[in-house]
């Protein structure tokens, strides 16, 4: 027995509350509420008798309302109704035990039961076994009950699905859930459906069906239709016509905007809501469409042709009729997607037709370059598509730097899908937005992750670390490494990985992914040439564990930057030139931890790298000696007057400078003015003299004395010995540059404050 089911026509209240992400709950007046507003509930409208209460909705309810909203707009006939349904495990038993299901769906060729699982946080799903064992044995139950209560003119496929939202499963739990034939789907699989429901209505349902049935034989599908069959090269193909509704089950457009980027099929740009718009307004005005739809039909175990007795040369194009086996997913849209979809739910879908060229049995990468093919002439094929088409052009390619590119693109693809890596939803893809979080994009990572060494050194001669000779283990070596010594970089300095693009991040952007890229790569070279390591001989957990003690050391290094470092970081790290001396100041955070790692060129890149901070040093030092004399001096004059006696001279500047300008003065036979003789490092006596008229300027740092508060002063005057004396072949160091810089950001902050403040 299965209950509280009912058709969908009876739901529609029901769908209007599963629709809100928030629950309503109306009390009288006089009821006492305070047990509920403690539970959550807040005041959210007051009528004349009642109070009306309103919450989100928890993440579990959520969930499963969500799926439900899921299935209600694909169109099923039957769905459960409040609380979800209840199938009873003996019907032999009375008042025998239920099992509850969170959602089940019912269409006239398939039954869905679905349970739904979340967690507050990503973790790991401790209990996956026991809710997989649960769930998994109630099918044959669920199957009869369905059957011998809702009967239909074929018998139903069951479906029984698993949804989890932030939970992360085990190789292990995969493989146990396909063992069990339970079909596992997450929060990024129903984001997709979703969206796809919004674009193509009830039609999404057969895409559904198409990932949960691939290949299964569904009865009612059958169909025998005249067919032209010739020959492209060594490939098949048909010419047909056939009615949008029937191509619209049995069509199957994979899309990479769903994520699935281990699935080499996957190629399709997502549909376009407005442009189905404007195709549907073309087939209401009677429009014909001249072109043909293009599919590849699933080779001869979906696809029988018997042809008819032909009349005249037997060259060319055979007649006969085309059987077509009832699947899902036996045709795959290579173009046409939109013509297609456009007639999702409308009324000419049963009555139109569309013609159709069908290839048999087209391998994937055959399908992906008819695609580009296609639409090059339409319509340019951007560079980062094609990023992610190597997957599929090139994954069986026999060239080893082909194969590498689809390598790569896979891997790129799959560190995006994986909840436990640095980079998980942080890789902008061709179809998606730019957020502050998703701003790495495909072909960055692509070119700094395909660096000459990592892979191929010397075909068939010598490989890179990362090469295993198959393309699956080799893919999966990738990720695990990848993750690893991102993860160590990103546990380090969590913060700031987490900023992304936003203000103050720069580490997890194209240009920081980049250097600790290519860092890797040096260190690949050290671990090589210095220490003597096959890697390629090493398994993905003993590369990692290599990798690890170089990795925290990175980590720290950024970690420990400050905001004013960090801002040199992202904005140094731009073009070639910026990328080479940002990645040299990580290898020397390396170097003076491990000696003998020395990247060739270090040394010499450094030694020039530290002339320039002179440079850069100087002209930052000049502008901030100059705005202090003035600050300063101009500060005393107003405070105590600038009068001929020169007031301001004897009473703000201590003695000792005044006696030492004095004497300068007369070396040079009084040229100039007395306080031009004063130095840069003067200033802080007299700052410290006349602590009340400085301490709110010049005082940086949140605690200590005013000697501590004006301790940048004399680090400043270190600098500028250095920079003003280049006889002595000192350098400002690269930190030193950085705390200038911080210098001057920090008086300027100060100095427009205390502007804004007088104005004021």
């Amino acid at each position: 027995m299965l209950n509280n089911i009912f058709p969908v026509d009876d739901l529609r209240s029901l769908a209007r509350r599963k629709n809100n992400s928030s629950e309503l709950k109306s009390l009288p007046k006089s009821a006492d509420s305070s047990l509920l507003i403690s539970d959550g509930w807040q005041q959210h409208r007051e009528g004349a008798t009642t109070v009306r209460l309103i919450r989100k909705k928890t993440k579990s309810v959520l969930l499963a309302d969500r799926v439900w909203c899921l299935l209600y707009k694909m169109g099923f006939t039957h769905l459960s109704g409040e609380g979800g349904a209840q199938l009873l495990l003996d019907p032999k038993s009375e008042g025998g035990a239920y099992n509850q299901i969170d959602v089940v769906g019912l269409d006239p060729e398939v039954a869905v039961a679905i349970e739904c699982k979340s967690a507050e946080q990503p973790r790991k799903y401790g209990d996956f076994q026991k809710d997989l064992a649960k769930h998994a044995l109630m099918r044959q139950r669920f199957a009869s009950s369905v059957a011998a209560l809702f009967p239909a003119p074929h018998k139903r496929v069951s479906i029984i699905v698993m949804f989890t939202w932030d939970f992360i499963l085990t190789d292990n739990d995969i493989q146990r859930a396909k063992n069990e034939n339970v079909v596992l789907l997450n929060e990024k699989d129903l984001n997709y459906y979703e969206l796809l429901a919004g674009h193509l209505g009830q039609a999404a349902k057969y895409q559904f069906f198409a990932d949960m049935l691939p290949g299964k034989r569904v009865h009612g599908l059958e169909l025998r239709i005249p067919a032209l069959q010739s020959k492209f090269g060594k490939y098949t193909y048909y010419t047909f016509s056939i009615a949008p509704e029937y191509l619209l089950k049995i069509a199957y457009v994979s899309h990479r905007a769903k994520g699935k980027a281990a699935d080499v099929d996957t190629y399709q740009r997502m549909i376009k809501k407005a442009r189905l718009k404007k195709i549907r307004e073309y087939i209401d005005a009677n429009g014909i469409f001249p072109t043909n739809i293009v599919i590849s039909l699933e080779g001869k175990r979906h696809v029988n042709f018997e042809p008819w007795k032909q009349t005249g040369r037997e060259e060319g194009a055979k007649h006969g009729t085309l059987i077509l086996t009832p699947s899902y997913r036996c045709a795959w849209i290579i173009d046409g997607q939109h013509r297609l979809f456009a007639y999702s739910g409308h009324d000419k879908a049963k009555s139109s037709h569309l013609s159709v060229l069908a290839f048999e049995g087209l391998p994937a990468s055959k399908q992906a370059q008819l695609f580009i093919d296609i639409n090059h002439e339409q319509k340019s094929v951007k560079r980062s598509l094609l990023q992610e088409l190597y997957a599929e052009l090139n994954w069986d390619a026999e060239d080893d730097d082909k194969r590498v590119n689809a390598i790569v693109s896979k891997a790129v693809q799959a560190l995006n899908e994986d909840k436990e890596s640095p980079f998980y939803g942080r890789i902008l893809l061709a179809d998606e937005g730019r957020t502050d979080t998703r701003c790495i994009t495909l072909e960055s990572l692509f070119r700094t992750l395909n660096q000459p060494g990592m892979f191929v050194i010397k075909p068939a001669v010598d490989y890179g670390p990362f090469w295993t000779a198959e393309n699956e283990t080799t893919l999966k070596r990738v990720i695990q490494v990848i993750n690893g010594w991102f993860g160590f970089i990103r546990d380090a300095s969590t913060e700031w990985w987490a900023l992304g693009q936003a203000e103050g991040g720069g580490l997890s952007m194209n240009d920081g992914v980049s250097i600790c890229m290519t860092v890797l790569r040096s260190i690949f070279s050290y671990l090589l040439e210095k220490k003597h390591l096959k890697l390629i001989h090493f398994a993905n957990s003993e590369l990692v564990a290599v990798l690890r003690p170089y990795g925290q050391v990175l980590g720290q290094h950024l970690s420990s930057y400050s905001e004013e470092q960090r801002r040199e970081f992202r904005v140094g790290a731009r073009g070639n030139q910026g990328q080479t001396a940002t990645r040299r100041k990580c290898e020397k955070a390396l170097n003076e931890k491990f000696s003998d790692f020395e990247p060739p060129g270090l040394a010499e890149a450094l030694r020039a790298q530290e002339a320039q901070t002179n440079e850069q040093a100087y002209r930052v030092i000049v502008d901030l000696e100059k705005r202090l004399f003035e600050f300063v001096l101009g500060t005393l004059k107003l405070e105590f007057g600038n009068d001929e006696a020169e007031t301001w001279w004897y009473s703000g500047v201590p003695p000792q400078i005044r006696k030492k300008a004095a004497e300068r003065f007369e070396e040079e036979k009084g040229k100039g003015k007395k306080e031009g003789y004063v130095d840069l490092i003067d200033l802080r006596t007299i700052v410290v003299s006349n602590w009340p008229l400085f301490q709110d300027s010049l005082g940086f740092g949140r605690s200590g004395n005013k000697d501590a508060k004006t301790d940048w002063m004399h680090k400043l005057n270190e600098a500028r010995k250095i920079v003003m004396h280049g006889t002595k072949q000192q350098t400002v160091s690269f930190e030193q540059l950085a705390q200038l810089r911080e210098y001057d950001h920090m008086l300027t902050e100060k100095l427009n404050g205390q502007e804004a403040d007088s104005e004021s």
